[in-house]
């Protein structure tokens, strides 16, 4: 078994976020874990499955209309105009799949600040949440990414700023984790060479070997109708 890498898209939102689910959902080979990072056609937010539309709306009026969509995972809005995006899947049985979410979550940004590391970059995960005012053990709920750091993302040990989140959603068929690094808060560096070494740390974390794979034959029925899914204005105001 080794970690499936497969090829660079680029893509709108709605399209995106319906192949990271497919992913999930079906794959030819259902026991590989499987990484890819993608590119956006063009300007892009996403936010989180459990977020409010209006308030979405409210937050990016200057912005609107834009291309926008709801991603299958939790967390908060996030700028996709200057992001490196991956997405890694896991299936059901892996041991990080039956781990807790903050066990996985840390374990994919310790391998991501180790790259940003080899290249330089003062970069750490966060191992403190500091309560806000009202003394709250962390912040309440999802609103925008990288507005500040909570426990295990990864940070800027020199400024304190945020660099790389993410959120994660669990199913019967395995687990998905959806990440984006701020590129100007990550650094002036290579960001193919920082990918190659986010992989290898992950496969090694993992207990595999990385292995480019070539992008895997859905049908052609599956896909446009995932992707109509993710387009429509229902999906957009789920909640």
């Amino acid at each position: 078994m080794n970690l499936h890498v497969l090829p660079v898209r680029t893509a709108g939102a709605a399209e995106n976020m319906a192949v990271d689910f497919l992913l999930l959902q079906r794959y030819p080979t259902p026991a590989a874990p499987r990484f890819r990072h993608y590119d956006w056609r063009g300007p892009a937010y996403t936010f989180g499955f459990g977020q409010k539309i209006a308030f979405v709306r409210e937050t990016l009026a200057a912005e609107l209309p834009c291309d926008l969509c709801r991603r299958p995972t939790g967390g908060g809005i996030v700028d996709h105009r200057d992001d490196w995006t991956y997405a890694l899947v896991l299936p059901r049985g892996h041991a990080l799949y039956d781990a807790r979410a903050t066990a996985s979550y840390r374990t994919v940004h310790d391998c991501l600040a180790e790259a940003l590391r080899a290249l330089g970059q003062p970069a750490a995960v966060k191992t403190a949440c500091e309560p806000p005012a009202g003394g709250e053990i962390c912040a309440a709920g999802p609103g925008v990414c990288f507005q500040r750091a909570e426990l295990y993302d990864v940070v800027n040990t020199a400024t304190g700023a945020k660099i790389a989140g993410a959120a994660q959603k669990r199913t019967k068929h395995g687990l998905l984790f959806q990440g984006s690094i701020e590129k100007h808060r990550g650094g002036d560096i290579a960001w193919d060479e920082f990918g190659r070494g986010f992989v290898e740390r992950l496969a090694s974390t993992l207990g595999v070997a990385a292995e480019e794979t070539p992008w895997p034959d859905f049908p052609e029925h599956e896909v446009e109708g995932i992707i109509e899914q993710y387009s429509a204005p229902e999906w957009l105001a789920y909640r």
